[in-house]
C-alpha cells in the first residue's frame, strides 16, 4: 500500500509539471499570435497611411488637407471667362484658375464632379469674382444670369457674306473692319491653296467671342477649324481646293443628307466623262446663285445666260472657288460617292427636298415636270 501510495504521488507531481508546461507553452504561442497580429496590423495601418498620403497629393497637388488648394470665397471684383463650344471641365478649370478665380485645378475638377448639373455648363462668356471657391464657381457657371451669348455660330452651307453679317451682329464692330478681316489676307492663316477667298475655308461650329477677340482672330479660328478637319479627313493640299468646292455644292444642292453621296456621284460622273451627254458641264442652279449674288431660289432663263466665273451651264468643270462652307457630311460624302450612273438629279419638292435621280436627259425631264407641277400648286416658293 505505501509503495503504491509513493509511486501514485511521483505520477501526480510529473503529471502537474507536464500541465504546467504544456500551459506555459501555450501562452508563449498566445503571445507570438498576439506579436504577429500587431505586426500585420501595424503594416496595414502603414500602408493605408501611404495610400491616403498620395491620394491627397493626386487631388490637391501635396499632401495637405483639400481646403488648402481652394478658396474659403464668395470671392471678390469681377473678371470675365469665356467657355468655349467642346470645353472639358478640366478645361474650364484650367481657364478659371488662370484668370484667378479658383485656386487650383482640383479644386475645380472635384466641385465639377460632385455637381450632376456640371455638364449643362453652357459655352458663354461669363462675370464671376476672384478667390471664388471651386463649388461657388460651378454654379455661378450654371446661372444663366453671369452669361452673356457672344457666340458667332456658322452654318454648314452659309456663304462668307452671310457669317461677315452674324459677326457684326453678335460684336457690333463696322461692317468693314469685319469684310477686311474675312478678305482672305494671310494673317488669318488661310492656306495657299485657297488662293486667297476664304469662302469654304470657315469651319462650321460655335465661335464664343470674349472681350480679346478681334475679326482676324475669329475668321482664323474658323479657317484652323477646316484645315483640322481637312488633316483628320486626310486630305493633301493640292486637293484641297476641290474638295471644298464639290462639297460646298452639295451644301446648296442639297436638304437631306441621304442624297449627299448621290449628289457627289453626279458631280463625279459629270466630270469623268466630258464627252458624254454631259459634256463635262455640271449645270448646277446653286453655283448660277451664288455668282450673281444670290443663296435661295431657281435661276431664270436669263440668270443662266448671264456670264460668270459661276456660271456651270456656260463653263465646263468646277467654278471658280468655293460657293459655300461645307459641313463634315457633305466632305465625308464628296470623299465616298455613291456607286451609281446617274447623270441628272432635280429636287421636285422644295419644302420636303425630295430628290430624283437620272441617268439619262429623257428621265430627267420626266422628272423636272414633277417640279413644274410642285411650283405651279406652291406659288411663290420657286
Amino acid at each position: 500500500m505505501t509503495l503504491r501510495g509513493g509511486t501514485g504521488e511521483t505520477t501526480s507531481g510529473l503529471r502537474s509539471r507536464r500541465l504546467e508546461h504544456e500551459r506555459a507553452r501555450a501562452r508563449k504561442r498566445r503571445r507570438r499570435r498576439r506579436v504577429r497580429t500587431f505586426l500585420v496590423l501595424a503594416v496595414v495601418i502603414a500602408l493605408l497611411g501611404t495610400a491616403v498620403w498620395y491620394a491627397l497629393g493626386a487631388l490637391g497637388g501635396s499632401g495637405e488637407p483639400h481646403e488648402s488648394d481652394d478658396y474659403p470665397g464668395p470671392g471678390t471684383g469681377s473678371v470675365e471667362v469665356t467657355v468655349q463650344q467642346g470645353d472639358t471641365g478640366s478645361d474650364i478649370g484650367a481657364a478659371l484658375v488662370a484668370e484667378g478665380v479658383v485656386k487650383t485645378p482640383a479644386a475645380f475638377t472635384r466641385a465639377f464632379q460632385a455637381n450632376k448639373a456640371s455638364g449643362s455648363i453652357r459655352p458663354g462668356t461669363y462675370t464671376l469674382r476672384t478667390q471664388m471657391s471651386a463649388s461657388d464657381a460651378v454654379a455661378a457657371l450654371l446661372d444663366d444670369a453671369n452669361r452673356s451669348d457672344n457666340t458667332v455660330t456658322v452654318d454648314a452651307g452659309q456663304t462668307v457674306a452671310q457669317v461677315v453679317s452674324k459677326v457684326v451682329d453678335v460684336t457690333g464692330l463696322p461692317q468693314e473692319q469685319v469684310e477686311e478681316a474675312f478678305s482672305g489676307s494671310a494673317d488669318i492663316g488661310l492656306p495657299a491653296e485657297a488662293g486667297g477667298n476664304v469662302e469654304g475655308w470657315l469651319a462650321p461650329g460655335a465661335y464664343e467671342v470674349s472681350a480679346s477677340d478681334t475679326p482676324q482672330s475669329l475668321a482664323a479660328a474658323m479657317v484652323a477649324g477646316t484645315v483640322k478637319e481637312l488633316d483628320n479627313l486626310g486630305v493633301p493640299s493640292d486637293q484641297r481646293q476641290d474638295l471644298l468646292i464639290k462639297a460646298s455644292i452639295l451644301e446648296r444642292e442639297v436638304n437631306i443628307d441621304t442624297y449627299l453621296p448621290k449628289v457627289a456621284r453626279v458631280i463625279e460622273n459629270r466630270l469623268e466623262d466630258p464627252d458624254g451627254e454631259t459634256k463635262g458641264f455640271l449645270q448646277m442652279d446653286s453655283t448660277v446663285l451664288y455668282g450673281l449674288g444670290r443663296t435661295g431660289g431657281i435661276p431664270s432663263a436669263d440668270d443662266l445666260k448671264q456670264d460668270t466665273p459661276y456660271n456651270t451651264y456656260l463653263h465646263p468643270g468646277l467654278p471658280a472657288g468655293p460657293i459655300a462652307q461645307p459641313g463634315r457630311a457633305a466632305l465625308e460624302a464628296t470623299l465616298r460617292p455613291a456607286d451609281g450612273k446617274w447623270l441628272y438629279f432635280v429636287t421636285v419638292n422644295l419644302d420636303t427636298g425630295e430628290t430624283l435621280f437620272a441617268e439619262t436627259h429623257a428621265e430627267q425631264d420626266e422628272n423636272r415636270k414633277k417640279l413644274e407641277q410642285w411650283c405651279s400648286a406652291n406659288q411663290g416658293k420657286c
